[in-house]
């Protein structure tokens, strides 16, 4: 059998939702003929005549046998999400179920899809643009109600009309400059030879539209931090009370806590929102000499996450106070100092280490948690929801590479350099954009991205 390539438009199936006990599965079809293959294997033979934005209630038949009773939402062409006719199969729960459904759906001639191939070819009919179908993948992964809700705003649309009028923008700078490149020069009047000895025709566009991909750019490094999360690691002696705080970030009890000192011999993960940001929480052993060889391991490899960590939270024992250790590491290391058990005992005045202020927090009480949550996110909370923003590396790198093209040109430009040589970056610059957008892309590029897309989609 030949293995499908992207782009066909037999018809495919994939069971949309994780299969396991759960009340329903989801299995979608598409491509052509799907429906018409569907009534093979559907108890009632109308189904094949259905109208669009339908359900029908009955079986799934195979060689005479019923498998499950089930509804089918049926979807007709163009109004589908690929753009194709396609359907729905609801059936009951479980594995088992899904899987002999499956077994009919290919009997009646169905193939398995191939990742992203449902997004792909809503692409391919115009349904989506790139920027779209990869905040689908977005959402699918989104870690946080922020993360989700950026995804959302693109695949509403919100990148794909920033490109597309920046792009126009350079168009217009474009037009501007072949317009005179057309003429002879015997065409041309001693004004209009002023202006293609001078600047580019239209540079004030071309700089509005360099401004606009130059925050389009540094976009991508928070919506990174939305979509991937920061690393924030506990640090501190043995009962400094770290794994206290990991469960009062967390809201429930993960790490074991005891008066024990080291009770926490190795470290211990979970992921937690803060103020929308995607947080890595990590619960480290108690830094200090080893009592045995298991827990000389526990503080190595805790030193090792907090060299990695973004963000270090050295937690202080109030009760105990600043000791020796503590104020070695703090000194060494990059670190925000928690002040703990502040409903025990206040801050010291004058603190050990001058020009610090410790958070005052009690892991116990949840007192001084917003000011923390206020001070990690400080240097990173920002309110993009009003603004385009990039959602991959792909889109920008394809935007870089517009901003580098536009540069030269416009470096070009201030140096009285000759239109013909200026010309051909901005059109590079327009077709980096296309890119992003897939109005101008390659088919092995496309079928490339769309295969790292998980196969329900």
């Amino acid at each position: 059998m030949l293995k499908p390539k992207y782009g066909d438009e037999s018809p495919m199936t994939a069971i949309s939702t994780t299969p396991g006990n759960s009340a329903l599965t989801l299995i979608r079809c598409s491509g052509k003929g799907s429906i018409e293959l569907l009534s093979s294997v559907f108890s009632s033979a109308k189904i094949k005549d259905a109208p669009g934005n339908t359900v029908a209630h009955g079986w799934i038949v195979d060689k005479e046998q019923k498998i499950d009773e089930v509804l089918v939402s049926v979807f007709r062409a163009p109004k589908s999400y690929t753009g194709e006719d396609s359907f729905d199969i609801s059936c009951h729960g479980g594995i088992v179920v899904a899987k002999a459904v499956m077994i009919a759906l290919k009997n009646a001639g169905f193939r398995d899809a191939l990742p992203g191939e449902f997004t792909f070819r809503a692409f391919l009919n115009g349904k989506l643009d790139l920027t779209q179908c990869e905040s689908v993948m977005e959402l699918v992964s989104a870690k946080t109600d922020t993360s989700r809700s950026h995804a959302l705003s693109r695949l509403s649309g919100s990148l794909q009309k920033e490109i597309n009028e920046i792009k126009q923008k350079l168009v217009q700078v474009l037009a501007g400059a072949e317009i005179y490149l057309d003429y002879s020069e015997d065409e041309v009047s001693a004004t209009d030879d002023d202006e293609i000895n001078g600047k580019l025709p239209n540079q004030d566009i071309a700089l509005s539209a360099l401004a606009r991909l130059k925050k389009l750019s540094a976009s991508w490094q928070l919506e990174r931090i939305y979509q991937e999360g920061i690393t924030v690691a506990l640090a501190g002696k043995p009962n400094a009370g770290k794994s206290s705080l990991f469960n009062s970030l967390l809201k429930e009890d993960r790490s074991i806590v005891t008066e024990i000192p080291g009770t926490t011999r190795d470290w211990i993960e979970a992921w937690v929102s803060i103020e929308g940001i995607p947080v890595r929480l990590v619960d480290t052993a108690g830094l200090r000499e080893a009592a045995d060889s298991v827990e000389k391991i526990g503080v190595e490899r805790s030193l090792k996450i907090l060299q990695e960590a973004d963000i270090v939270l050295y937690l202080i024992d109030g009760q105990e106070g600043m000791t020796k250790e503590d104020i070695d590491y703090v000194k060494k290391e990059k670190c925000l100092i928690l002040w703990n058990k502040c409903d025990l005992t206040a801050v010291p005045q004058p603190f050990p280490l001058a020009d610090i202020n410790p958070i005052c927090v009690s892991a116990k009480t949840g007192e001084g948690l917003n000011l923390l949550y206020a001070e990690i996110t400080k240097d990173i909370q920002t309110d993009l929801s009003a603004d385009a923003a990039l959602g991959t590396t792909r889109q920008k790198n394809h935007v870089d590479a517009a901003c580098a093209l536009l540069e030269d040109a416009l470096v070009l430009a201030e140096k009285d350099e000759p239109l013909d040589l200026i010309a051909p970056l901005i059109r590079e610059a327009v077709n980096a954009l296309g890119e992003i957008t897939g109005e101008v892309s390659s088919a092995d590029i496309i079928e490339e991205m769309f295969s790292n897309f998980c196969v329900r989609k």
